[in-house]
């Protein structure tokens, strides 16, 4: 962003308000606009400055979040099991199906469906067709 200097601010000014027909004279007025336009300029550069720092800030608290949520979800390596296991079970077979590519193993079996209880009927009767119910007294 662009610092800004208060007689930048100033010569601006003054071109806008000859635009419009009012032309800024020396004396006390113009010394307070000029300084007006001090203070404006400051507290410009000051915000961009605060702007910049609180952007560079976040910036820096988004990569930590982004790297904090890339390392919960990042796949898992699978475990390796330690050497001396594999030796004393035999060697390793893999199974893979006829046409798949070397390297590739076969997806695991579906899970088994389970038995499935039926739905227990309500405990409200139902009202009974044909016939009316007792008269009310």
């Amino acid at each position: 962003m662009k610092h800004i200097e208060k007689e930048e601010l100033y010569a601006h000014l003054s071109g806008f308000l000859k635009a419009k027909g009012i032309e800024l004279k020396e004396g006390s007025y113009s010394n307070f606009i000029h300084n007006g336009c001090k203070v404006l300029a400051e507290a410009i550069n000051l915000s961009q400055q605060g702007v910049q720092r609180a952007k560079s800030g976040l910036n820096e608290k988004l990569d930590e979040m982004r790297e904090i949520i890339h390392k919960k979800t990042a796949p898992r390596r699978p475990a390796s099991p330690p050497a001396g296991a594999a030796s004393a079970a035999g060697p390793a077979v893999e199974t893979k199906p006829p046409d798949a590519p070397a390297g590739q193993s076969q997806p695991p079996d579906p899970p088994k469906a389970g038995k499935t209880r039926r739905a227990k009927p309500s405990k409200k009767a139902a009202p009974r067709r044909g016939r009316k119910p007792p008269p009310r007294p």
